[in-house]
């Protein structure tokens, strides 16, 4: 079944949301080994079921989403249950307020029925550094998630779920998804709201859809579009519904290859995927080679910046007004101190002093503007590339999923899984990974990369994508 199906039965009555979300809940029960839940909230997502068959018996119009449960990564706040963001100083808090995107979801009758599994704070590419116990990777338990919202992945990809919500700063969707043999967006940066989203790396961050399938990721992405008063950063740029048109094919498309993207690659890795470009070329499209030559300094750039906000971002931390505080407390430093050591986990605290390192003084003009630059030069590279072409298709990984611990050992190599994907995070653009073809058995992804607000169009070469596979 798609969204449409389950809206279709909810509005016809051949279908009951309090039995859909009861079916859910069943199958996180079922699901439980792959750790992709923090929390499940069975009381607001059943009082929600309630809601809507109320409003479908008193003649009420029901929603886009109506009776569809959907998971979030819990760096969302919720008002019902708790936002974590996976990590031991935020393990107790409430929110008294939801993100725009939750309430966007549930005006149009969608359920939330659960808060997925992450890094900590979203920093990672592999769901292993998180405080509740790492993510394993529902196709394969010995093998990771991807990250940083493997959770959502992971929720999707176990039948859990049909769709979930999760955050985009690095590859953090797209990565995932391609690890899990989902289809993963990240929008535009401003195309959809970040008001309620807990703030990692704040020009970088963007929320975005996990689906089964192409139709049901454009589907919430229509619901979750738009501009915001309450988000600065959001851009008032018309909404489209992404549903709409997605069989209209690519014939006469042109399609960009960077010639940096699959140099590197394995020989079966990319002997599968040029076997899909050519497939696309027999759909009508025309494959035309294109440069990216500053993505070489991608990961390097990205790295310094993300750190760099990271440290600002997560300064607000401190044991004072709503995360955990230290009970060995002397002054105020020490107190600031020991809550941060003892909340935040490794890998974050590897990041907040990456990022206070990089902005100390002597260090700033080195490095951070240094990356600034590097990160103007990549966008300028996608925007001389869109010259030639419509969309950009690249691998959205280097490999297929690795191995659960592997990173402990050769924590560089989590960093470059990312190789592929921060470009779209530095220059704001969107690009959606899709499952589209195999290797040894197991999914392999692609990404598909727009123009500014170009969500329709990459969801309709998506589209084609996913027939192939």
């Amino acid at each position: 079944m798609k969204i449409k199906d389950i809206v279709a039965g909810v509005h016809s009555g051949d279908l009951n949301p309090t039995e859909i979300v009861a079916e859910s809940l069943k199958k996180i029960e079922a699901a439980q080994e792959s750790n992709a839940y923090i929390s499940v909230l069975e009381e607001s997502a059943l009082a929600k079921a309630k809601e809507i068959e109320a409003k479908r018996a008193a003649g009420k119009p029901l929603g886009k989403l109506a009776g569809v449960p959907i998971a979030v990564k819990d760096n969302l706040v919720y008002e019902h249950g708790k936002t974590t963001c996976a990590s031991n100083i935020l393990e107790d808090f409430k929110s008294p307020y939801s993100a725009t995107v939750l309430n966007l979801i549930e005006k149009e009758d969608g359920i939330i029925i659960g808060k997925t599994n992450l890094d900590e704070f979203a920093m990672g590419s592999s769901t292993e550094n998180s405080h509740f116990g790492a993510v394993k990777n529902p196709l394969d338990s010995s093998l990771i998630a991807g990250g940083s919202s493997g959770g959502s992945a992971a929720a999707v990809a176990a039948d859990t779920v049909l769709v979930s919500l999760g955050s985009d700063t690095g590859g953090s969707i797209r990565q995932p998804a391609a690890c899990c043999g989902v289809v993963g967006l990240k929008p535009t940066y401003g195309r959809v709201s970040r008001y309620g989203l807990v703030a990692f790396a704040s020009s970088l961050d963007q929320v975005g859809p996990f689906g089964k399938s192409v139709d049901d990721v454009a589907t919430l992405l229509s619901v979750i579009s738009g501009v915001d008063e309450r988000d600065q950063t959001s851009a008032d740029y018309p909404i489209v519904d992404y549903s709409l048109n997605l069989d209209q094919g690519i014939k006469g498309k042109k399609i960009g290859v960077p010639s940096e993207y699959y140099k590197d690659l394995s020989s079966d890795i990319k002997e599968q995927l040029e076997k899909v470009l050519g497939k696309l070329e027999e759909q009508g499209a025309e494959c035309i080679e294109v440069s990216l030559p500053h993505m070489e300094y991608g990961v390097a750039a990205y790295y310094i910046l993300a750190t760099a906000e990271a440290s600002t971002n997560l300064s607000r931390f401190d044991g004072v007004r709503y995360t955990k505080r230290s009970k060995s407390v002397g002054d105020l430093k020490e107190l600031f101190s020991k809550s941060r050591s003892e909340g935040f986990g490794w890998e974050v605290k590897k990041r907040i002093l990456l990022g206070s390192y990089v902005l100390s003084a002597g260090f700033y003009d080195a490095y951070y503007a240094q990356a600034q630059k590097v990160r103007r030069q990549i966008k300028n590279d996608f925007m001389l590339a869109y010259e030639k072409c419509d969309v950009i298709i690249t691998p959205t990984m280097p490999g297929l999923p690795a191995k659960l611990g592997s990173f402990v050992k050769d924590p560089l190599s989590a960093y470059l899984e990312d190789i592929f994907t921060v470009g779209l995070n530095l220059s704001g653009l969107p690009g959606v990974s899709v499952p589209a073809t195999q290797l040894n058995g197991f999914p392999l992804s692609m990404q598909v990369v727009g123009k500014p607000f170009a969500e329709a169009e990459i969801l309709q070469v998506a589209k084609v994508i996913e027939g192939l596979s």
